[in-house]
């Protein structure tokens, strides 16, 4: 999400003229917390910091300058400081509502999201209408893993604000996260159109995968490269969503690339491992199976991979091995079956490889009654 802005909360001031002299050191307050808010606008917080500081060792029930001196210290990162100072202000603050927005931005800088989502709940309590508070309190209902909460949240606010890109990111991930793909996708392809934004590409990419629209993928995450193409993981991604849709050659070189910046990359490694397999190639994808298998010895489909390298290289024993335990763990994977079948007719085990055949039958059969993958 973008960076939310830190509100100032520039209360209206006394003003200094034909006041007594005795009245001196009010004045001096009005003029160090005039100076802090002008500092602070212009993003010099060190200034407005010290400003109010000097303001309130004058007047130290001035609320105005308590509530703007935690704004500046969240801005200048003083994270604690800032809870410190606003707290201090909610008992005297005559906006109550916005300081308690100000805590609770600063707790959510700081990475205490559990403070953070209880004060934005107050202040969306308050301020139903505040679209901003809303949308942060759906974000941090997501980081707490309460997903239902931010869609029930953040769903009837949508009326009317569909080109607030904040709020349809929120809303579309957490619909992404409650398993409402259908329609959160659409949504996050809209914030990633709209603010050529490489995550939220990645995102509904990486939901098009998951749900089977591997051709929208590949879209999303090809758009994600020529935006960020020294984003983390992205070309790992790329490949996998080309592979999917059966385009090996646009796979490798992104496969490649993945390897070229981390060659320990367990996917990268497994997946260009596999289609050097299919082609043939055993002895490129030897290394890269080996080494997949290595990094995640527990993979199966590593496991898997492997065991057709061994077939094809002649390892018929360990392949077979390596095929019963994958079949034993997981009696309706497909594949395992199907290459089983194969090397025990090889291996003149004719009774056994009848039996597997009957397996992967029965599996196809149950496959074709359930149907395709729905999203």
């Amino acid at each position: 999400m973008r960076k939310v802005w830190l509100p100032i909360l520039a209360l209206s001031l006394q003003a200094a003229a034909g006041q007594a002299p005795k009245e001196a050191p009010s004045v001096h307050a009005d003029e160090l917390l005039r100076s802090g808010i002008a500092a602070q606008q212009r993003g010099d917080q060190k200034t407005a910091i010290e400003d109010y500081r000097k303001a309130l060792a004058i007047q130290p029930g001035l609320a105005e300058a308590r509530a703007n001196l935690g704004a500046a210290l969240a801005a200048d990162g003083q994270f604690d400081a800032a809870i410190e100072q606003d707290t201090m202000a909610l008992a005297s603050a005559p906006d109550k509502t916005s300081v308690r927005l100000n805590l609770a931005l600063a707790y959510y800088k700081k990475g205490d999201v559990p403070h953070a989502h209880d004060e934005f709940a107050a202040v969306h309590a308050a301020r139903p209408g505040d679209l901003a508070a809303a949308v942060l309190l759906g974000y941090t209902d997501i980081k707490l893993e309460k997903v239902a909460d931010a869609v029930e949240l953040l769903t009837p606010l949508e009326a009317g604000h569909e080109s607030n890109m904040d709020l349809e990111y929120v809303l579309a991930f957490a619909q992404i996260q409650a398993g409402k793909e259908v329609l959160g996708m659409p949504r996050m392809e809209k914030v990633a159109r709209t603010n050529q934004s490489p995550d939220a590409y990645i995102i509904a990419g990486s939901a098009r995968m998951r749900t089977g629209g591997y051709r929208e993928a590949r879209d999303d995450l090809d758009a994600a490269l020529k935006i960020a193409p020294s984003f983390p993981g992205l070309y790992t991604l790329v490949g996998k969503a080309r592979d999917s849709v059966g385009d090996a050659d646009a796979a490798v070189p992104a496969f490649e690339a993945a390897l070229k910046a981390d060659p320990n990359d367990f996917d990268a490694n497994l997946y260009l491992g596999a289609i050097r397999l299919k082609q043939r190639d055993i002895e490129a994808a030897k290394p890269r199976l080996e080494l997949a298998l290595k990094i995640h010895p527990e993979s199966q489909l590593a496991r898997y991979e492997k065991a057709k390298l061994d077939s094809m290289s002649g390892n018929n024993e360990a392949a077979v091995a390596t095929l019963e335990a994958l079949t034993k763990s997981d009696p309706n994977w497909l594949d395992p079956h199907v290459e089983l079948a194969a090397l025990y007719y090889k291996l003149h085990r004719p009774e056994d490889g009848k039996r597997e055949r009957e397996i992967v039958q029965q599996i196809e059969a149950k496959q074709q009654q359930k149907g395709p993958p729905q999203p």
